[in-house]
């Protein structure tokens, strides 16, 4: 599913006369997912917070949630064409009123999704010049789910190839990942424990860091508050915590790219 719809996005990323290359390719595709992939985590924290009989408060103002501004739905669960924003008003709404909003986003703690949304849209900015290509890639992004460990293991493995592909495009921006097997392989030989610190300095996709957070959450008399000391502790990269970005059974976070 991911693989196509990447392929169908890139097609319509070369339409547009802002993006000339792979790296264009990535970066918008990137934040667009993004959005799309914050969407989801919020429907998924509001469902866990009403089963414990919770109050849920949105990270997103209303207005800028991705049901209201990028697929307004009708009552067939299906795009409202008369509520959707479409050529040169999707593209002044993204760029007058979307990027700034998100940029404003600020926190002290760089754990948090808030200080995330704030520190990639403040070094972003949207290269689509057609409202009309910009439409077609964000039907084809909703179409896409992130609720699942599979699922977003599966982006994680396709966005590794897409970042590959970047050195092709002339503007030396190719990074090359270790494969997972061989990641894999090495995480075994090494045996980590629970408690060693696990760090990678040269994160790209994260791989390293992934595949050792799962292999270490398969430790026997692994206890709730181990897990969490886990994720927020032990796993580290370029010098700081990745605390939040692993929580419940690891989540991949596209907001690293």
């Amino acid at each position: 599913m991911f693989e196509q719809t990447f392929k169908n996005i890139d097609d319509k990323l070369w339409k547009d006369a802002g993006c000339s290359s792979e790296l264009d390719y990535v970066e918008q595709t990137s934040w667009i997912l993004f959005l799309k992939y914050l969407d989801d985590l919020e429907k998924d924290r509001a469902d866990a917070a009403e089963l414990t009989g919770k109050t849920y408060v949105p990270i997103i103002e209303k207005k800028f949630k991705w049901d209201v501004w990028a697929a307004p739905k009708n009552g067939d669960g299906k795009l409202d064409h008369h509520k959707a924003m479409t050529g040169d008003d999707l593209i002044d709404f993204v760029n007058i009123q979307l990027f700034p909003y998100l940029k404003k986003f600020k926190s002290e703690d760089p754990n948090t999704i808030e200080y995330k949304i704030g520190e990639i849209f403040s070094e972003l900015k949207n290269r689509l010049q057609s409202g009309y290509n910009l439409r077609e890639v964000i039907n084809l992004v909703d179409e896409l789910r992130f609720r699942s460990s599979k699922e977003k293991h599966e982006m994680s493995a396709l966005y590794e190839d897409k970042i590959k592909n970047m050195g092709n495009a002339g503007r030396n921006g190719g990074e090359y990942y270790t494969p997972r097997p061989l990641i894999k392989s090495i995480i075994k030989v090494v045996a980590p424990e629970i408690g060693d610190t696990i760090y990678d300095g040269a994160v790209g996709s994260a791989g390293f860091l992934c595949e050792s957070f799962e292999y270490l959450k398969t430790k026997k008399n692994l206890t709730t508050t181990k897990h969490r000391d886990l994720a927020k502790e032990n796993l580290l990269r370029q010098g700081k915590e990745v605390a939040g970005v692993y929580h419940r059974d690891y989540e991949y976070d596209p907001a690293w790219h």
